[in-house]
């Protein structure tokens, strides 16, 4: 995960009811510089929407978000993604996870989920929800005890804070979905969201 998200420190978090936006969402994203793309598996479109990225648009680093189960560990190397990011972390999970081809990221909020998560062989973990569970406070403290571990915070993430988690020397990146408003997405305006995504990648010079 590390290596696949080096320079790329903000991850689209994509969550869609209409397969047909997934893949001008996409183009937009990533013609603004936000290559890696987090679909969550909260819908029911987002199987075939991240078939139709995969296939359609050039660039895209797909993976897929909201992953729970044993089931949905399989869906997604079935559908050919690249890693897999989960809210939270069961002992189900992450041993199903250790059989598979595709990288995870366990969530975590706790001292004792980021320890259980270490004794599986993981050194990198979604922070959520990074607000709700103490923000830049939390990470801080994280540093000290566990050096070695970076995180990818999400939740309650924007354009106001996110940089404050940038700076962190082991945040190595963030998600979020405040460059896919709804309205711009109900309308269309992928113009508009390519704009956005343009603006937050030169923020720390992704592109």
């Amino acid at each position: 995960m590390r290596a696949l998200l080096a320079g790329t420190p903000v991850i689209p978090v994509i969550t869609l009811d209409l397969v047909e936006d997934f893949v001008p969402l996409a183009r937009a994203l990533v013609r603004g510089g936000l290559k890696v793309l987090e679909v969550t598996l909260r819908t029911p479109v987002a199987s075939e929407g991240i078939r139709r990225i995969r296939s359609e648009v050039e660039g895209a680093v797909v993976g897929t978000g909201t992953v729970c189960t044993a089931a949905q560990v399989d869906l997604s190397c079935d559908l050919g993604c690249e890693f897999m990011i989960s809210p939270g972390s069961t002992e189900q999970l992450l041993t199903a996870a250790a059989q598979a081809p595709v990288p995870l990221m366990p969530g975590i909020s706790t001292v004792s989920e980021l320890m259980r998560g270490m004794v599986h062989g993981y050194q990198n973990f979604k922070f959520f929800p990074a607000e709700a569970a103490g923000g830049v406070a939390v990470l801080k403290a994280f540093e000290g005890p566990f050096p070695d571990v970076r995180f990818c915070p999400t939740g309650g993430i924007g354009p106001t804070n996110f940089l404050d988690y940038l700076k962190l020397p082991n945040v190595l990146c963030v998600g979020g979905s405040w460059i896919l408003p709804n309205d711009l997405i109900a309308a269309r305006r992928w113009q508009d969201i390519e704009r956005l995504a343009r603006q937050t990648a030169s923020v720390r010079g992704i592109e």
